[in-house]
């Protein structure tokens, strides 16, 4: 890995511009250092001393925004954690420390008393970044084992979201901060991203404004890009060297970036390389998933064709031109079919596979036609009301108008 080095006066043009580097990563948007008698206040608040290096962190900055990817496991998913910020007093909303501290206050009083024990009035976990309201990241400030650990909390969301944690999950990013920190990393080179939306996108335009607006000088803006371009996860290299398939979490990366980019050929060697496409590889989701919900179809087909395990509600997924081939494999290989698939492959304009799907449902005893009917109406509806309110420019969908209405026309021509 390349060592990037900065001088001391481009850190101090840097910091100039809201930019600090700690721990080898990027703090943008970065607040000026939180002053020692703030600090002391916090640790006031804490059963055990502040960690060493969460007091080094807010001497450098009081707060700012991370723009990297980090997954975890949590209550067996694989969960993308959103930790794109660390609070800061006086911000707004959701990234207020003093906010998200009384808040922890509060929930451990209330558990005290629930619990009918005394609170000491102490946190034992201090909340310092996160997303809103769904993620956090604490720092673990009581003394024992666990002190300075870095743990992250994600709310659970209600069952409608397919593969999201249903229950609020908690797991350990790290044992320090610089461990979190290092946990931090980019799955995508963003300079050369799979998809329209990536980590990097975020600090990217931040810098561009930053050299357009206020004059950041575009060779210590180039360094800067290259010197957080070093948390590129690399793959490529441990498949080439065969070692990737002992490397589960760089492996679901790599298979991610497969699917990202409806690469059949990159599936085909991973599964040459032993790599494992069991269990889930975001959320809960199986690779399977994924590909047939984002429509790479090409993947979905060599991930079937490898073995890849097809879950019973994959159909549900969905979401594009599913030829009846892959439909036919995927019914071969354990997806069960069901009615709201045929009439998402109906109004996604793949007439054969929802053909498929009808047969499979009258063999499996589905009383099709007025089922069909029914959930058929059901999408129209909300095919519909979703484009007439795009009529008035304020609201959008994924699909723009012309998609919505192409749907519509799919499903009101089709035949059973």
């Amino acid at each position: 890995m390349n060592d990037i080095r900065f001088a001391p006066d481009e850190l101090s043009t840097l910091r100039k511009h809201g930019i600090v580097l700690f721990a080898d990563r990027v703090i943008f948007d970065a607040q000026p250092p939180m002053p020692a008698q703030q600090i002391a206040a916090v640790q006031a608040l804490c059963a055990g001393p502040l960690p060493e290096a969460l007091v080094a962190l807010w001497q450098q900055t009081s707060g700012g925004r991370l723009d990297y990817d980090l997954t975890l496991e949590m209550n067996g998913n694989v969960e993308a954690i959103s930790w794109t910020e660390l609070f800061w007093d006086g911000s707004d909303g959701y990234h207020d420390l003093q906010g998200w501290i009384e808040h922890e206050q509060e929930l451990a009083e209330d558990a005290a008393d629930e619990s009918g024990t005394p609170w000491s009035g102490k946190l034992t976990h201090l909340p310092f970044g996160g997303f809103e309201y769904t993620d956090r990241i604490y720092a673990v400030v009581e003394p024992g084992a666990e002190h300075g650990h870095i743990v992250a909390w994600k709310k659970g969301l209600p069952p409608a979201w397919t593969h999201a944690l249903h229950e609020d999950g908690v797991t350990t990013v790290a044992t320090d901060l610089h461990g979190a920190f290092a946990a931090l990393h980019l799955e995508e080179d963003p300079l050369a991203p799979a998809g329209d939306y990536f980590s990097g996108q975020t600090l990217l335009e931040y810098l561009d404004d930053r050299h357009q607006d206020h004059g950041l000088d575009l060779d210590l803006m180039d360094k800067l890009v290259a010197f957080y371009s070093r948390a590129v996860l690399d793959w490529r290299t441990p498949l080439a060297e065969a070692t990737l398939r002992h490397q589960p979490a760089l492996a679901r990366v790599a298979l991610r970036h497969a699917i990202a980019t409806d690469d059949a050929a990159l599936i085909v060697q991973l599964a040459a390389a032993g790599v494992s496409f069991e269990g889930p590889v975001h959320g809960s989701a199986l690779a399977t998933d994924i590909a047939v919900g984002h429509g790479a179809f090409a993947a979905a087909a060599a991930l079937v064709r490898a073995g890849a395990p097809v879950a019973a509600d994959a159909l549900r997924n969905i979401d594009g031109q599913i030829a009846p081939e892959l439909t036919s494999a995927l019914l071969a290989n354990g997806a069960e079919p069901n009615v709201a698939a045929i009439v998402k492959c109906a109004a996604c304009g793949a007439p054969a596979s929802a053909h498929l799907i009808a047969d499979a449902c009258a063999q499996a005893g589905i009383d099709v036609p007025p089922a069909f009917v029914a959930d058929r109406d059901a999408m129209l509806l909300e095919l519909e009301t979703s484009l007439a309110k795009m009529a008035d420019g304020k609201h959008g969908h994924y699909l723009g108008q012309e998609g919505l209405a192409e749907r519509i026309e799919h499903l009101q021509t089709f035949r059973l």
